[in-house]
C-alpha cells in the first residue's frame, strides 16, 4: 500500500479532523453566550437552562462505548462522516424549534454527531503517525478545539448583534455538512488492524479496559476534572460571572474569548513541545498532575473569593484545563493500538458522564437551595464547593500510594 507523505497527511487527514473537532468545541460551549439570550426569550430558569445544556454531554456520552467498537471496527473517517450528518440535523432542528423540548431534542442530535470528532481523531492519528507523536498531534487537534471554544465567545457574541440565534444555528448545519463532505472524500482509509474484529471480541476489548488498574486511576479525573470543567465553562462560569460578579454580557464574553485563549495557548504548549519534552524524559504524568494540583487551586480561589483577580484567575484555570486532556495519552498507552479507540472512548465516557451530571446538577442544585430561601450567590457557592470537593477526592484517588503505574 502506498503510504501518503507527512504533507500530504497533514492536508488530507489532520485538517479535516481538526475542522470537525473545531466545530465539535464550537457547539459545546456555544450555550455560554447563547444561553441568556434562550432563558430571557423561553423564561427558562437555571435547572431547565442546566437540563438543555447539558443534553449535549448526555448523548454524546452515551455513545462513546460504540463508538469506540465503530471506530475500530469501521475506521475513523466512515464513523465520523457519517455521524456529522446527524449533528447537522440537529442544528437544524435546534434553529427551527421553540419549545424546551424541542431545543433538547436538537441539541442531543448535535452532542451524537459531533461524538467522534476528537476520538476519530486519535484513532486516525495511531493509525498513521509513530507513537512519539501522538502527544503533539493530541495538542495540535486540541488547539482546533479551542479555537472552536474561542469562536464560542466574543465573536459568536458579536454575531448575535446582527443575527439571530436561529440564522447562527443554520449556519452551523451548513459548515458541519461541508466537513463531513470533505472527510468523506478526502481522507485516506488505511486497513483495520488485526482481525479480529467480530462483537464478541470487540466486548472484550472493552472489558479488559474497565478492569484495568491503569485506567481506573485516570477515570475519576476524567469525571470530576476534565468534565466538571466542561459544565462549568459551557453553562456555568457565565452565570457565575452574573451572579457573583455582577458583570454585563458584553463583558463576560471578554473574559470567556480570554479564557479560550488561553485554553488555545495550552493546547499549542502540547502541540509544539510535548514530543521534545518526552524525548528529554519529562513524563507526561508530571505535566498532567502539575497541571491539574494548580487547576483545583485556582478553582478555590475563584470560589472563595470571587472577585479576585477574576481576568487573570479564569484564564490560567483555561489553560490548565487544556492540560487535562494529556490523560487520553497516558490511559491509551498502556493498551495495544487495536484497543486505541476503545480505550480513549472509554475515558471520554466518565468525561462527558461528568459534564452531563455536573452541569445539570449544579442546576438542579442552585434552584433547589434558592427554593430553600439561599440568596443566589450563596447558592452558587455551594455548587462550586461541591464541585470542588470531588475534584479533590479524584486527586487524592490517583496519587495515592499503591497507584502508580
Amino acid at each position: 500500500m502506498n503510504h501518503p507523505d507527512t504533507r500530504s497527511l497533514w492536508v488530507r487527514l489532520f485538517l479535516p479532523f481538526a475542522a470537525g473537532y473545531f466545530l465539535s468545541y464550537l457547539y459545546r460551549t456555544a450555550n455560554a453566550v447563547i444561553g441568556p439570550v434562550l432563558a430571557r426569550e423561553l423564561n427558562l430558569g437555571d435547572n431547565a437552562l442546566g437540563l438543555l445544556t447539558s443534553t449535549y454531554f448526555l448523548a454524546f456520552g452515551a455513545a462513546q462505548l460504540p463508538l469506540g467498537m465503530l471506530l475500530d471496527r469501521f475506521g475513523p473517517r466512515r464513523v465520523e462522516a457519517g455521524l456529522l450528518l446527524i449533528a447537522a440535523a440537529g442544528a437544524a432542528v435546534f434553529a427551527l424549534s421553540d419549545t424546551l423540548g424541542g431545543l433538547a431534542i436538537g441539541r442531543a442530535m448535535i452532542g451524537l454527531g459531533v461524538s467522534a470528532c476528537l476520538m476519530a481523531s486519535f484513532k486516525a492519528f495511531a493509525q498513521w503517525f509513530p507513537p512519539e507523536r501522538q502527544a503533539s498531534l493530541t495538542g495540535w487537534v486540541m488547539a482546533s478545539g479551542g479555537l472552536g471554544a474561542l469562536a464560542a465567545s466574543k465573536p459568536l457574541e458579536m454575531a448575535l448583534g446582527f443575527a439571530s440565534w436561529q440564522e447562527i444555528a443554520f449556519g452551523l448545519a451548513g459548515a458541519t455538512l461541508a466537513v463531513a463532505a470533505t472527510l468523506w472524500f478526502a481522507v485516506p482509509d488505511k486497513p483495520v488492524e488485526q482481525g479480529g474484529t467480530g462483537f464478541a471480541a470487540q466486548l472484550a476489548g472493552v472489558k479488559s479496559i474497565f478492569s484495568s488498574a491503569h485506567f481506573w486511576r485516570y477515570a475519576p479525573m476524567g469525571f470530576w476534572f476534565t468534565g466538571g470543567f466542561m459544565a462549568v465553562q459551557g453553562l456555568w462560569a457565565s452565570r457565575w460571572m452574573s451572579v457573583l460578579e455582577g458583570m454585563s454580557r458584553a463583558d463576560i464574553a471578554v473574559r470567556l474569548t480570554w479564557m479560550s485563549g488561553a485554553m488555545l495557548v495550552g493546547f499549542l504548549f502540547m502541540g509544539f513541545f510535548a514530543t521534545g519534552l518526552v524525548r528529554r524524559g519529562i513524563k507526561l504524568d508530571t505535566i498532567y498532575r502539575a497541571s491539574m494540583f494548580l487547576a483545583i487551586s485556582l478553582l478555590a480561589l475563584i470560589s472563595f473569593q470571587p472577585s479576585f483577580a477574576g481576568n487573570l484567575l479564569w484564564p490560567i484555570l483555561g489553560a490548565c484545563f487544556s492540560l487535562s486532556n494529556v490523560s487520553y495519552s497516558l490511559v491509551a498507552q498502556a493498551f495495544p493500538p487495536a484497543l486505541s479507540g476503545r480505550a480513549n472512548t472509554a475515558l471520554n465516557l466518565l468525561v462527558f458522564l461528568g459534564a452531563f451530571g455536573l452541569q445539570w446538577g449544579i442546576g438542579i442544585l442552585v434552584d433547589a437551595l434558592q427554593t430553600q430561601g439561599w440568596a443566589s450567590d450563596a447558592a452558587f457557592r455551594a455548587a462550586f464547593y461541591t464541585l470542588l470537593g470531588g475534584q479533590l477526592l479524584s486527586l487524592l484517588w490517583m496519587v495515592r500510594p499503591g497507584r502508580q503505574v
